[in-house]
């Protein structure tokens, strides 16, 4: 089962303008081929249809653990998407009734690039890359065979760094920006530790491959705060509990890659500290006929005492 912390993995910054584009542009780390969707799928499957979950613990631990840092980075990104259509935070900015509507005040919406995700998201994320495409089962890999599915998982996270780096050249705002170079930093901790457990098993070092890509993630000033905390030596449990089994694999003195911050790579019980979700701003307008704002605020502050 999983457990839901209402917080954020990270702290992302406000965006400076509304920007439909940007947010386009995101969603490819969403729904595109080598996106959370993808890595999620991948991996939550993995973990589900895992043969010997007993025998191989620290294996099934370790696909397990990363599947649910993946719904973070699902979360988290859908987050960022949302942000960047929405714009910057305004406390106050969903009063009002909607107003005249009839001077087409959404004009700019008609051509945006990925205009369908305002007139049937609301400006929110949806599961679709980023020409509008759905994501589909085509991305998963689960074949059963332990090494088969670990080698998917190293050449998908390798893949998605890629991704990443070309979706933060395409990015000016620090919202977008935030959000790769955070998953810039995931993704390399997610392709060293599946190195790892390769070397593990077929006794292969495949962790004289990394960095690939070569991304080198000291000149990404978004990556710098990552892993000056030491984010890229650590993997979370996302449990109180269970999949500890995974520090045979990340840990024993295992090092952190050259050309990062050098330390041995650690397990966390549990998952990060976090950070707050933004509060997006309704648009009256974009709603309307509907109840007013005040209507719903004033049934939602009822229903709020009421569960006190």
């Amino acid at each position: 089962m999983f457990m839901r912390v209402d917080k954020l993995q990270v702290e992302l910054p406000a965006p400076t303008r509304a920007d439909p584009n940007a947010a386009a542009a995101l969603q490819e780390l969403l729904g595109g081929k080598y996106g959370e969707m993808s890595t999620l799928g991948n991996y939550m499957f993995q973990s589900f249809n895992f043969r010997s979950k007993t025998k191989l613990k620290p294996f099934y631990s370790l696909v397990a653990a990363i599947t649910a840092e993946e719904l973070g980075h699902v979360e988290l990104v859908s987050n960022g998407v949302a942000m960047l259509a929405n714009g910057p935070d305004k406390p106050d900015g969903d009063t009002g009734d909607g107003g005249d509507i009839s001077g087409a005040p959404f004009a700019d919406m008609a051509e945006a690039r990925l205009a369908g995700a305002f007139f049937s998201a609301g400006g929110g994320a949806m599961p679709v890359n980023s020409n509008g495409a759905s994501w589909n089962n085509d991305f998963v890999t689960t074949t059963g065979n332990v090494v088969v599915d670990l080698l998917h998982n190293f050449h998908l996270e390798c893949g998605a760094r890629l991704h990443k780096l070309r979706v933060y050249e395409s990015l000016t705002d620090p919202t977008g920006r935030e959000v790769c170079g955070y998953l810039l930093v995931r993704g390399s901790v997610h392709a060293h530790a599946y190195a790892l457990a390769l070397k593990k098993i077929t006794g292969v070092d495949l962790d004289k491959f990394l960095p690939t890509p070569n991304i080198p993630l000291d000149r990404i000033p978004e990556c710098q705060k990552y892993l000056d905390e030491g984010s890229h030596r650590r993997l979370y449990t996302f449990s109180p509990n269970d999949y500890k089994e995974m520090a045979g694999i990340w840990g024993n003195g295992e090092m952190a890659l050259p050309g990062d911050p050098q330390g041995e790579l650690e397990v966390i019980d549990g998952h990060p500290d976090g950070a707050k979700i933004h509060d997006l701003t309704g648009v009256p307008s974009a709603f309307t006929p509907d109840y007013a704002p005040e209507e719903m605020f004033e049934i939602a502050q009822k229903l709020y005492k009421a569960s006190r």
